[in-house]
């Protein structure tokens, strides 16, 4: 039995698992949040997605070292949430995404091992890249939630921001336009915290096409909403 389960684990490093993972990871990022919106799936589902990506993390693990961490982050994770789930008067919201949070950071660092585990380059290669990539992205939205849980707000959209995984769909978008410096501007980070506020200026100055200028009222106004939003840290609409 026991060498069957390595046959099966060396089959699934041995290039399929970046497939695999690829294919868990654009259901997650582009169809999960659709199908939310849509109200075709709830939170349940997309639950189920981020325990199974977790999951191949613990088969990907080349090293016993990574395969015990991703166990334990995995167990954590899946322990936080049947308690959530429960009738017990607990909820560890924060720090379930906390675990999940570390749950990527490992999986992305044991995908990168073994991206650059030979020299050899092939296609599965190229799809290895594109899932650190998503990955990274799928890290972002869980760190706009743990912000919003910690300070009570995190980004500002058309829609009410509860910070929990019902607004996965905000916050998985704002990562993906925000790693691709697409930056469209529909979705701003609300920088009303002095941790956050150096940064958001400075990431925001990059978004201004023109020098911003000081109107006869003291108003501040940039080439764009981006520039505004930057003097005044909020919409002008």
């Amino acid at each position: 039995m026991r060498a069957y389960i390595q046959k099966l684990r060396n089959y699934w490093i041995e290039d399929i698992s970046f497939i695999s993972l690829l294919g868990m990871l654009i259901f997650t990022i582009f169809i999960m949040p659709t199908l939310i919106e849509l109200d075709w799936a709830g939170v349940d589902l997309l639950n189920i997605m981020f325990a199974a990506i977790f999951f191949a993390g613990i088969w990907s693990a080349l090293r016993t070292a990574w395969v015990l961490s991703t166990s334990f982050l995995f167990a954590a994770y899946v322990v936080l949430k049947i308690i959530r789930y429960s009738e017990l008067p607990y909820n560890f919201l924060l720090l379930e995404n906390i675990i999940a949070s570390l749950n990527i950071i490992a999986f992305i660092f044991i995908n990168l091992r073994l991206l650059f585990r030979d020299k050899e380059f092939n296609f599965y290669r190229v799809i290895g890249a594109v899932n650190v990539y998503l990955l990274i992205a799928l890290l972002g939205a869980f760190l706009f939630e743990i912000i919003h849980q910690l300070f009570g707000s995190s980004i500002q959209t058309g829609n009410e921001i509860t910070g929990g995984h019902e607004d996965f769909s905000e916050f998985i978008y704002f990562s993906l336009v925000s790693i691709t410096t697409v930056g469209y501007g529909d979705i701003l980070p609300i920088c009303n915290h002095p941790i956050f506020r150096t940064g958001c200026k400075y990431t925001n100055a990059n978004l201004i096409s023109h020098r911003p200028s000081t109107n006869g009222n003291g108003l501040c106004w940039g080439a764009t909403r981006q520039g505004y939003w930057w003097c005044h840290g909020e919409y002008p609409y």
